[in-house]
């Protein structure tokens, strides 16, 4: 199974809506990167992608990236100093569980989007949405390689 592949169309325009839905809660940025395979430590593995896909480079470094490898079934998500300075260790906690279950059921878009949406909200308390907020980071899923970076 290919990571371009594992989601339908319309479940990544799902994950997507989802995306924007927590983003105007939040002035964090939030992105899904999916892989095929990867072996080795997923937290690393993740924050070598989190870097590459530039989400250090947040005003408030206060990105999020919620990663997947498809074929080894694992995921991590990663948030940045921002988030970390101020939140405590167990922060991610809640947010891992429920992909968790729902992943074990095979409910893959449904727990990725529900994710999403409850990382928003838990972000708000310490990053809350501004009026004068741009998108820093695309809201677009991205697979596999990293071009460009």
């Amino acid at each position: 199974m290919k990571a371009s592949s594992f989601f339908t169309k319309e479940q990544q325009a799902q994950i997507l809506a989802s995306v924007k839905e927590a983003e105007n809660a939040t002035s964090g940025e939030i992105r899904v990167h999916i892989e095929t395979s990867f072996k080795g430590d997923v937290l690393d593995r993740a924050a070598w992608v989190f870097k590459k896909l530039g989400m250090h480079k947040t005003a408030e470094r206060n990105g999020v990236l919620f990663y997947l490898a498809v074929s080894d079934r694992k995921f991590a998500i990663i948030g940045d100093a921002g988030i970390n300075a101020k939140v405590t260790s167990t922060f991610w906690d809640e947010v891992s569980l429920l992909l968790q279950k729902n992943f074990k059921d095979g409910k893959f878009t449904e727990g990725l989007s529900e994710g999403i949406i409850l990382a928003g909200l838990q972000l708000k308390t310490y990053f809350p949405h501004r009026d004068d907020d741009v998108n820093e980071l695309p809201d677009d899923i991205s697979f596999d390689k990293i071009r460009g970076k």
